[in-house]
């Protein structure tokens, strides 16, 4: 009979964690489907299937590996209540003497835990996950709450302090940022250079009719052949076809969109040349380390690679990766609830269908809902910034993005929604609201000229909804925007025109507003 239960949850699938070095009749670990974690917010039906897919794998290769293992389907949990239910038949189904838990990333779950341990008469232990660059007790030291953070000073702060791209004390090459240089558009003959994405096919038929046998509400398009990576070695197949194939222009283009590429035979606008390692690393099946220096391995290997390549990457991942995580920790639980600009409408119909006559948003929408996946620049600059200038309640553009993409864990996805995309936080994340007209859309994509509106126009029917929403947004929040050198200018500007202009303009806006549904 074992003496101690080791949980493992659904995002913690981390072969290489200490507590896998020695094998022990003692200890037995169990793996849950959980309807709490499949009900707490209507998730993607592949986000759903790719996580009960890489916990039973990793359940597989614990058992190979001779360590005991328990797996529980939602046929087996059904029964209990919520995961402290699950847990206390089990220790004592077991008579278990010692609970232990790698501490979750998620709040909710955290404080779950913690206060269920609280009451149990048996020893129970937490353990750090081991995955991040940061250790969990380091985070305190690195982040203050409330305290506005820049992703500038702590990226350069970990570059030195992991010596990651270093030459001596200062940056390789002597530089430390190279974003400029990564904000490149497509031209046409760029578009068939793009490789095929690499894919899995992973089945998942069990799953999608045990979802369905349970009654789980999810949205989005089910695939019975998974192409997300549901192992390590899949995840590492998955890093090396980066580093060879995207990674020599991942920097060029990281910020850029397309919807032309279906010419081509096959819709590849959806991967670019984006890694698609978010899926794997939040579950932990890779470490961010691995990853890492699995990129930098190849830029110093590979004559292809330059460095605003490599630097773009390793800035997404030892950079913005570890600065949310601190930033969440640091500020929940009143981070949940921020709601700096009093955003209040409801998000529109068509985030869950993509039916909007806005090509821009048509297409993001319905790449998030076919493939679980969106790039940064899509969920930032399109669906985010609609969502920001449009005012929607940064509480429903939260469970949107945690519940449509395969890689939204609340710890990475909240800092990003609600804080770097909706400037709901006030600028604890960024240093302003990250507002844009149509001309963005347009300097970073070839959606408008496909669109049904005319992105140079302000006003009238034709006109690009972005245009009179982003002046309504700043017009709106001019008092607190105008102090910021960031958006200085740009209020002054507008400020400067006709009012008959500025009104014609703002009824355009109060006209989208009252009809969101039926952009």
């Amino acid at each position: 009979m074992a003496n101690e239960l080791r949980l493992i949850l659904g995002d913690q699938l981390n072969a290489a964690h200490s507590w896998f070095k020695e094998k022990s009749s003692n200890v037995t670990y169990v793996i849950a489907e959980l309807h709490q974690e499949a009900n707490y917010t209507t998730h993607h039906i592949q986000k759903i299937s790719a996580f009960f897919a890489a916990m039973q794998a990793f359940a597989s290769a614990l058992e190979k590996a001779g360590h005991r293992v328990i797996y529980l389907s939602l046929d087996d949990t059904q029964n209990y209540t919520d995961l402290p239910a699950l847990i206390s038949f089990l220790i004592t189904e077991h008579e278990i003497k010692t609970f232990s838990y790698q501490l979750p990333d998620e709040y909710r779950l955290r404080e779950q835990l913690a206060d269920y341990c609280k009451q149990l008469t048996i020893d129970s232990k937490a353990y750090d996950t081991e995955h991040f660059y940061l250790a969990d007790n380091q985070l305190a030291s690195y982040f203050k709450p409330g305290k506005k953070h820049r992703l500038e000073h702590f990226y350069r702060k970990m570059r030195a302090e992991f010596n990651v791209l270093m030459d001596d004390d200062g940056p390789l090459t002597g530089q430390w940022n190279f974003d400029s240089q990564n904000r490149n558009k497509f031209k046409a003959s760029d578009l068939a250079e793009i490789p095929e994405p690499l894919v899995f096919a992973n089945d998942v038929s069990d799953i999608l009719k045990r979802i369905e046998r349970h009654d789980i509400k999810t949205i989005g398009k089910a695939e019975k052949q998974l192409l997300w990576p549901v192992n390590r070695s899949q995840a590492n197949a998955l890093l090396a076809f980066f580093c060879k194939e995207l990674l020599p222009k991942f920097g060029q283009f990281q910020d850029a969109m397309t919807g032309k590429l279906i010419e081509f035979g096959e819709d590849k606008g959806w991967s670019l040349y984006h890694s698609r390692l978010s899926f794997a690393i939040n579950a932990k099946m890779i470490s961010p380390q691995s990853v890492v220096n699995a990129a930098i391995d190849a830029f110093h290997h590979n004559g292809n690679i330059d460095i605003a390549q490599i630097e773009g990457f390793v800035r997404q991942i030892l950079g913005w990766r570890e600065f949310v995580r601190g930033i969440y920790w640091a500020n929940m639980p009143h981070y949940a609830a921020l709601n700096a600009l009093d955003a209040s409408l409801p998000l529109p119909e068509w985030f869950w269908t993509g039916n909007t006559k806005m090509r821009c948003l048509s297409h993001a929408v319905t790449q998030s809902l076919d493939f679980a996946y969106a790039h940064h620049i899509q969920r930032l600059m399109v669906t985010g910034n609609f969502c920001l200038i449009a005012g929607i309640n940064p509480d429903q553009v939260d469970n949107w993005y945690l519940g449509i993409y395969i890689d939204a864990i609340e710890w990475v996805e909240m800092p990003n929604t609600r804080g770097m995309s909706q400037f709901a936080d006030g600028g604890i994340v960024g240093s302003k609201a990250y507002a844009a007209s149509g001309n963005y859309i347009k300097k970073m994509s070839d959606y408008c000229g496909d669109c049904h509106y005319k992105v140079t126009n302000t006003v009238g029917s034709d006109a690009c909804p972005l245009n009179a929403l982003y002046w309504h947004f700043m017009d709106k929040h001019k008092e607190s925007f105008t102090n910021n050198p960031r958006t200085k200018m740009v209020l002054s500007n507008w400020l400067k025109k006709p009012e008959s202009d500025r009104k014609e303009v703002l009824t355009r806006a109060d006209f989208l507003l009252q009809n969101l549904d039926n952009l």
